[in-house]
């Protein structure tokens, strides 16, 4: 079992860490997914961007084990999220738009209660992370804004350092001081220790600021997926490309 578990976290940094083949999704009539493939290899910001509707979220239910494919395949590390929730997850954070934390318990009991499902909680890095959020410990959730419920979720999110950071439209709704907590140092800094971030988002301006790989999806389509530096060269800049290959501008307000 430590043979295998130590192949696991030395597999070759080229192997995808998220890998979707002909992915197909519908609910009652409408397709939602329709033959979807993609790659996300390791390291780097991959942010897929789309309309409400597009089917970003649902396919990142599929990443999360939370759906099941109806037909093609899907591996998160190999692994099938489905079939093996407990290998995938436990290297997966999250954080969605909901972000739906019990209300009546405080910051401090959050991070007790989450640590005991991660071995690899880093008592340390938690409460760095505390502190770099400004949440008082004793604070209960449901009284915070919706600004520090975001930092609280990313916290925990956080604090077993996964190696798939996924996040769901992280900042609708937020000020700009809490974006650029989110989609700044923070998911610079996964990046840079060779993790993986992966978030969705329907706001051009902060995918194009810290993604390193964009895909655009269109009504359960992938419309393009390319790393932004060529998506500028062609397209001068990630709006134009996306009315591009979309056909529409997104409205980008909150």
């Amino acid at each position: 079992m430590q043979n295998t578990y130590m192949q696991r976290r030395m597999a070759p940094v080229s192997d995808p860490v998220i890998d979707i083949s002909e992915l197909t999704r519908r609910f009652g009539a409408t397709m939602a997914l329709d033959s979807v493939s993609l790659a996300v290899t390791r390291g780097g910001v991959h942010g897929l961007v789309g309309a409400n509707g597009a089917g970003k979220t649902t396919f990142i239910k599929h990443i999360l084990g939370l759906l099941r494919a109806e037909s093609g395949s899907v591996r998160v590390f190999g692994l099938d999220p489905v079939a093996d929730p407990v290998s995938a997850l436990s290297r997966i954070g999250y954080l969605s738009e909901e972000n739906d934390l019990p209300g009546w318990m405080s910051v401090d009991q959050l991070m007790r209660y989450t640590r005991a499902f991660y071995p690899a909680w880093d008592d340390a890095y938690a409460e760095e992370l505390r502190q770099k959020f400004t949440l008082d410990p004793a604070a209960k959730l449901g009284k915070l804004s919706k600004g520090q419920k975001a930092r609280a979720g990313l916290l925990v999110a956080l604090a077993y350092r996964p190696e798939l950071l996924v996040l769901d439209e992280p900042s609708s709704g937020l000020d700009p001081i809490v974006r650029r907590d989110i989609l700044g140092a923070v998911m610079r800094t996964i990046a840079d220790e060779g993790r993986t971030v992966l978030f969705s988002s329907h706001l051009l301006d902060e995918v194009e600021e810290v993604a390193d790989h964009v895909t655009m999806i269109r009504d359960g389509h992938i419309a393009l997926s390319a790393p932004l530096d060529v998506i500028r060269e062609s397209h001068g800049s990630l709006e134009e490309a996306f009315i591009a290959h979309v056909g529409e501008a997104l409205d980008e307000a909150d």
